[in-house]
């Protein structure tokens, strides 16, 4: 106990003779310490306390827990100028940083020089408190032990008595540059000994392109700054796009332009999001105005035909009610094709054949789609589109089958569930072509694609070709199983019906359909296959009677029957 009041006198009379042999820095340095005061999202008081400034654009460091859960801080100087936080620009919640940027309207603040070298064992180091007084106020102590946290970066175990209100204030080493940030001491040696993160580790901090999912980050409502680069910034916008308010995206695409206002990608992009969020002209007025500035400001004219191309025709796809001025295909081809003129990319192509086939241009959206299939651009998507084109444009269903073998050649093997809906529509296209064995074969290798996960329409599709293969089990097997999966659906039950009395199963063929009349009364095609069913029973009176509900319930099929059964 007398070791401890002895130690509180001999800090009391350092910190006094501190005052008379005050370093000369320190009067400009004071100024760079300021007070914090954060609130919450009804504007009330969170917290308080320090922090300081280490560069003259009012980049600042201070502890984070004083702004967990904030929606807004400012700072007040030594002057007692309030100063708005206007970004945050890093976090780190287990040494309890934050680091940001305070709104200086332009004008430099006084900042504290960093140390290029750590402080070493038993320096004299100053620590200095927030004041508004002119009269410098500090207090003196050692340094016990640096400890490395990482690459060129410590934590500081420091012989000084720390005061509530001096943490988060700034340890200055002998000659007037900052090496830490005190933080909240505890044990039982807080009276003695209190610690600092090293100033370097906190101007480290930094917004990359994932901070978008750092808790630390999420957890603070102002908001947060770009990252350092314009590659990373570009990269942050795309990443922030899906997880940001209308608002706030806005917001950042406007900070993005005021930081790299050369850049046709934030003009570009800031045009893509105000059509977007659209409502009127004057705002699509807007997003031609940011593209016509990208054009003026890019040395690619190409990429902004080709993006300027690529909006109108994501426009048209809207079918919008009421055109923008001339925002037709028409004006989306000649964008791409001026974009083609300077440079011949296959993106370019691609994007022209898909605004032809929109223009229902089939014939030359075909020919688009084969010049990049000649491009290091193709990809089973290509060929895809090549096919769609061909067969709309009405050609030989095996000219569409052969680009459909080119699709899936393209698609890496074991077939993937990404690639096997191109087997589903190849499928299609052979139940079209009558080659029902091939469409069987290709359900199976798209079933084995996706691990069995499928549902009910597919065991409809593949019991269809299955018949139409002859191959009647395995019809009957599929359509046993859709009819387990979706037992609502009468349609099932009746195409149940059909392969029965295809194969003979004549009472198999009645109870099917019975139960889908259970299901739907007035499904009238029901009816007409259970006359079918009972002709071959032998049940002549029955099956009139089937027919005749039938056609009471508007069958268009079952004239002929009662024709040849009924006369």
């Amino acid at each position: 106990m007398k070791k401890n009041c002895f130690l509180l006198i001999l800090f009391s009379l350092i910190a006094q003779w501190s005052l008379a042999q005050a370093p000369k820095w320190l009067d400009k340095s004071r100024r760079a310490v300021f007070s914090v005061i954060t609130y919450d999202n009804d504007d009330k008081i969170l917290s308080t306390g320090n922090g300081f400034f280490i560069s003259e654009d009012g980049m600042a460091l201070s502890d984070y827990s004083l702004f967990k859960g904030a929606q807004r801080a400012v700072v007040v100087d030594s002057d007692g100028k309030q100063l708005q936080v206007a970004t945050i620009q890093g976090a780190n919640s287990m040494y309890d940083i934050v680091k940001f940027r305070v709104a200086t309207a332009g004008k430099k603040v006084t900042a504290l020089p960093v140390a290029t070298a750590p402080a070493e064992t038993d320096a004299t180091v100053y620590l200095m408190p927030y004041s508004t007084q002119k009269a410098a106020t500090f207090t003196i102590g050692k340094v016990k032990e640096a400890s490395s946290i990482g690459d060129n970066q410590y934590y500081y175990s420091l012989a000084m008595k720390l005061d509530d209100k001096m943490v988060s204030c700034p340890v200055m080493n002998a000659g007037g540059q900052v090496i830490g940030m005190v933080q909240k001491s505890s044990g039982k040696d807080a009276d003695q000994v209190c610690y600092a993160v090293g100033v370097s580790f906190g101007q480290a901090l930094t917004i990359s392109p994932l901070s978008v999912s750092d808790l630390n980050l999420k957890s603070i409502g102002i908001k947060k700054g770009l990252p350092e680069t314009e590659e990373q910034a570009l990269v942050y916008l795309y990443m922030s796009s899906g997880s940001l308010s209308a608002d706030d995206y806005k917001a950042l695409l406007d900070e993005f332009i005021t930081l790299y206002p050369n850049s046709a990608d934030g003009y570009m992009r800031r045009a893509n999001n105000t059509m977007f969020h659209s409502t009127d002209d004057a705002s699509m007025d807007q997003a031609v105005a940011d593209m016509e500035r990208a054009l003026g400001v890019t040395q690619k004219k190409d990429d902004v035909h080709y993006n300027l191309a690529k909006m109108i025709y994501s426009y048209q796809l809207t079918a919008p009610e009421k055109v923008y001025k001339d925002w037709t295909y028409d004006k989306a081809l000649s964008e791409v094709r001026t974009a083609i003129g300077i440079d011949p990319l296959p993106i370019y192509t691609q994007l022209e054949g898909d605004i032809l086939y929109a223009k229902q241009d089939y014939a030359g959206a075909f020919a688009s789609y084969e010049k990049v299939t000649k491009t290091n651009l193709v990809s089973p998507a290509t060929f895809f589109s090549a096919a769609k084109a061909k067969e709309m444009a009405q050609a030989d269903l095996n000219e569409v089958i052969a680009l459909m073998d080119s699709c899936i050649a393209y698609c890496t093997t074991p077939m993937t569930s990404d690639n096997a809906p191109f087997l589903l529509e190849r499928a299609r296209v052979y139940m079209d072509a009558k080659q029902y064995r091939q469409a069987m074969l290709d359900y199976d290798a798209y079933y084995d694609a996706v691990k069995g996960n499928v549902n009910d329409m597919f065991y409809y599709y593949r019991e269809q070709a299955s018949f139409q293969a002859k191959q009647f089990q395995r019809a009957l097997d599929d359509i046993n199983k859709a009819i387990e999966l979706n037992p609502g659906d009468v349609t099932y039950r009746a195409e149940l019906a059909v392969v029965n009395i295809r194969v003979g199963r004549y009472e198999d063929a009645v109870n099917a359909l019975k139960e889908a009349i259970g299901l739907d009364a007035e499904y009238s095609e029901a009816y007409r296959l259970m006359g079918i069913a009972q002709i071959q029973l032998k049940q002549k009176s029955n099956a009139c009677a089937s027919f005749a509900k039938a056609k009471e319930l508007g069958d268009p099929n079952v004239d002929a029957l009662i024709e040849k059964h009924c006369k």
